[in-house]
């Protein structure tokens, strides 16, 4: 089975300091967590918030998807977290 994202789901966490969101391979749920640095990389104009990350990571989603499917093809661990140099 391939890893896909069929739940368009993310969430902000302001301590973490990352947008998660997850994936699935069959019946196992992939976490992904994305840093700020990230989205700031792949949106430069993006602010510090909850609203502004979110909008960022909605319209960069499938450059984001492509990165998790990426990490996730080298790492193939239950979690992942994609940094700046993920992009």
């Amino acid at each position: 089975m391939t890893l896909h994202f069929p739940n368009a789901s993310r969430s902000y966490d302001p301590v973490k300091r990352c947008v998660s969101f997850w994936g699935h391979e069959s019946t196992f749920e992939i976490a992904f967590h994305l840093d700020e640095e990230a989205l700031e990389r792949i949106s430069p104009e993006v602010r510090r918030n909850e609203a502004s990350l979110l909008e960022a990571f909605d319209v960069n989603r499938v450059q984001i998807e492509r990165a998790a499917l990426s990490a996730y093809a080298r790492r193939r661990q239950s979690f992942c977290h994609l940094t700046a140099s993920d992009f």
